[in-house]
């Protein structure tokens, strides 16, 4: 099989690099499309692989399938075109919105597939399998488990969204802040990429005043997460990433619809929470809803399940050479990505 990933955004590249790694294990042909605008933000491992830049490049290639972590593909590019998704968050404004530039969702687990099987009933063009996500497979791989020691301080890890509507970066600014006054606390900050450059600025400016709070540039959470105890978030899907490592989690004032941890709101004492939940941890019976409902396949195998899945859309329907879509989305896939070029 001819594979594209199909990466707009950086968070792609540590959710893509669990499967480019079975695709090459397994003997696929399988290159990489960043363009270049990505191109210093990518990891050097990803560098020394065969990439392409241009939607020409793309259609030379000619692919069988494109795998997207993203929303978007261009119509015109030959091969099944795949949703691999970004993240965890359904309650998210326009997750399970269909934006029909798909052939293939693959979900992660139950929550996801239940839901895109009744759209898949109702629309009639697209199929879903459930394979488990790609990105968690480092998650489950034994090589990569954190040696921690047993003297050190409480590893904290602090990863907001970075909507201007739902992140709580700036107005928890103080209450975080304070959690480094305790000593026994390390506090670990990771943005999103997309996180307002001035909040991090000020987040950059506290951390060179405390030593114990460590702003993280590293493109990938999940080593980080693996490392900390405890996660600080609000609505964003690493919550539900961090709840499947079985530790405890705190929001602060999350839109979710599925609170099976503590939620703090502007009475709460944060430092007071996260000490309760560190020893404690009452929230830990209720995690498993979400182990068995989000994401229950902790193998490590789940690229070989969605390049599977691939394998068997196209034994069933063929390598489709472009997908039909409306006049405003294939004038959005021009504006984004330019129309078709000529051969």
């Amino acid at each position: 099989m001819k594979a594209v990933l199909f990466c707009k955004n950086p968070y792609a590249f540590g959710i893509l690099l669990p499967l480019y790694e079975t695709l090459l294990n397994e003997g696929h042909n399988t290159i990489w499309y960043i363009p270049q605008s990505l191109m210093e933000k990518c990891p050097e491992k990803i560098k020394k692989a065969n990439i392409r830049n241009s939607m020409q490049a793309l259609l030379q290639f000619n692919g069988d399938a494109n795998f997207v972590p993203g929303n978007i593909i261009p119509h015109y590019l030959p091969g099944v075109k795949v949703q691999v998704f970004h993240g965890f968050a359904g309650e998210k404004k326009g997750h399970f919105r269909i934006r029909h530039y798909f052939d293939l969702y693959l979900t992660q687990g139950p929550y996801f597939t239940e839901r895109f099987e009744e759209l898949a009933a109702k629309h009639k063009n697209f199929e879903v399998a459930e394979t488990g996500w790609c990105k968690l497979d480092i998650l489950y791989r034994k090589e990569t488990e954190v040696e921690k020691a047993d003297n050190g301080p409480q590893k904290v890890l602090y990863a907001p969204t970075f909507s201007p509507s739902l992140t709580s970066a700036e107005k928890y600014m103080s209450p975080l802040k304070s959690l480094c006054a305790n000593r026994n606390i390390e506090l670990h900050v990771k943005f999103h990429d997309l996180m307002n450059k001035q909040i991090v600025a000020q987040y950059k400016k506290l951390a060179s005043q405390h030593d114990n709070m460590i702003i993280s540039e590293e493109a990938n959470i999940l080593p980080l997460m693996k490392q900390c105890d405890l996660m600080i978030s609000d609505t964003s899907s690493v919550v539900y990433e961090f709840l499947l490592l079985d530790k405890p989690v705190i929001t602060l004032e999350t839109s979710s619809k599925h609170i099976r941890w503590d939620n703090l709101n502007d009475s709460d004492d944060l430092l007071a929470m996260v000490t309760k939940n560190l020893e404690e941890d009452p929230y830990k019976n209720d995690r498993q809803w979400f182990i068995d409902n989000y994401h229950p396949y902790n193998d490590e195998h789940s690229s070989s399940r969605m390049i599977k899945a691939v394998e068997n859309y196209i034994d069933k329907h063929g390598v489709p050479r472009h997908r039909q879509l409306s006049f405003w989305r294939r004038r959005k896939v021009h504006k984004t990505f330019g129309k078709k070029p000529k051969a």
